[in-house]
């Protein structure tokens, strides 16, 4: 989809509506503006403030990050937008700016939870990247900030704003592929070994301090900034929270499932040895009674596709199956696999860009979450929905590096009697940064 055609069409979409729920500037502002700041501009922020600031009536007032190269990264993706932001590089300062609506986050992902709490505590909606949560204990506290402090919270689970993806799930449960029971996804890429990492004094351009924020300290070593942290289990999630959460997602959300009553997962770090501690390899299974169950394997190192794609899902039902290939796209066959319906996506999928894989398809769930804080829709992805796929991630990482089938309580996902797996439910912090609702 091309971006201008996309804000042009936004454009006339807003045109006539009522604009309410401001909260700071309110109805009557001059502009309507929704005035917008971001955290973490190295490169998915420095793609989600060029976005955000090309939506109608909207302004990015702030950017948020802790190294020089990243900063700059993020001032030239601004650099034809009206306003100029103001830097920040301290979340901590920035969130008490009484002058902007919404944090946007695409931090590492032990930032998510403890920034959007932040945030909301000083009266700011929050769009957090996914994973939204480092673990299952900050998944569940993020839902509960969002009632208790009655802020929007949208998660970047980007495919619940697809228009085509959004019909194809209601088609499913409409009943188009029967009784939906069973769903697959997968992820596959060829990442190179990270090596063995020297620990080097902190480089001048960061304040590694404050990189790391809530997480216990660390030495720092020369493999970690920007993209390896991905791969360490003190500040990352591995590729299942990385990559796994949109398609495992998507899987909850067709099969209209929450929380698992099983969860295993088998896997490790085969194609090389060096630092990365998540694994290259896993294979997990989810079980939601005696009735429904997903499936999701990652290859971090091996891009050899499934179905002819690097990533994507398959919806299986007693009378057909619905196949996704990675972007808005879906085909419909039924029981005998005959060609039923051929959907095609606006943009073509790209599973291995890490700055957007869905192209500017992701312009539909930032204007949602914009268009909620107006008052004229609701989020497609509140994070008290959003955070239950990325505990089935969690869960999953939990059973590969406990090596035990965990048994979970269908209502809250908590697992049961397995204090060893309990155990990796919270992490430790650092003393002083904490999340907590106050």
């Amino acid at each position: 989809m091309k971006r201008r055609a996309f804000i042009k069409n936004a454009s006339l979409a807003s045109a006539g509506l009522t604009i309410i729920n401001f909260p700071i500037f309110g109805k009557n502002a001059p502009s309507n503006k929704v005035i917008v700041s971001v955290m973490g501009v190295n490169s998915r922020g420095a793609y989600l403030a060029k976005s955000y600031s090309q939506l109608p009536k909207v302004e990015v007032a702030y950017i948020c990050d802790v190294e020089d190269k990243a900063i700059q990264n993020g001032l030239d993706a601004l650099k034809e937008a009206p306003r100029k932001p103001t830097v920040y590089r301290d979340i901590r300062k920035l969130v008490k700016q009484k002058d902007f609506d919404a944090l946007i986050i695409a931090t590492p992902d032990h930032w998510h939870t403890p920034a959007a709490i932040m945030a909301v505590q000083n009266n700011k909606h929050v769009y957090v990247e996914k994973p939204c949560a480092h673990n299952p204990y900050e998944g569940e506290l993020l839902a509960q900030a969002f009632h208790k402090y009655g802020k929007h919270i949208q998660m970047g689970d980007q495919r619940r704003s697809m228009p085509t993806l959004i019909k194809a799930a209601e088609k499913v449960k409409e009943g188009i592929i029967g009784n939906a029971y069973f769903a697959k996804a997968w992820y596959v890429n060829d990442r190179k070994s990270i090596g063995i990492g020297k620990k080097i004094p902190v480089p001048p351009t960061l304040d590694f301090e404050l990189w790391q924020g809530p997480a216990p300290r660390k030495d720092y070593q020369d493999n970690l900034v920007h993209y390896n942290w991905h791969w360490f289990w003190n500040w990352g999630t591995g590729e299942a929270c990385n990559n796994g959460t949109h398609e495992i997602d998507c899987c909850r959300w067709f099969l209209g499932v929450d929380f698992p009553t099983k969860v295993n997962s088998s896997g490790g770090r085969y194609a090389f040895k060096d630092d990365w501690q998540t694994p290259d390899t896993q294979v997990a299974s989810f079980e939601f009674g005696n009735k429904k169950s997903i499936s999701w394997e990652g290859r971090s190192c091996n891009n050899y596709p499934v179905e002819g794609a690097g990533r994507g899902f398959i919806i299986y039902g007693d009378k057909g199956s619905l196949v996704n290939l990675g972007g808005g796209d879906y085909k419909i066959f039924d029981s005998k696999n005959k060609l039923q319906m051929d959907v095609k996506s606006e943009t073509a999928a790209d599973p291995t860009n890490p700055i957007s894989a869905t192209g500017n398809l992701d312009l539909y769930h930032f204007d949602n979450f914009i268009k909620t804080i107006r008052g004229e829709a609701r989020l497609n992805a509140p994070v008290d929905d959003a955070y239950k796929s990325v505990l089935l991630c969690h869960l999953a990482n939990i059973s590969q590096r406990t090596g035990n089938t965990l048994h979970c309580n269908p209502q809250n996902g908590h697992i049961l009697n397995d204090k060893s797996s309990m155990e990796l439910w919270k992490r430790e912090y650092e003393k002083g940064w904490e999340p907590v609702l106050s």
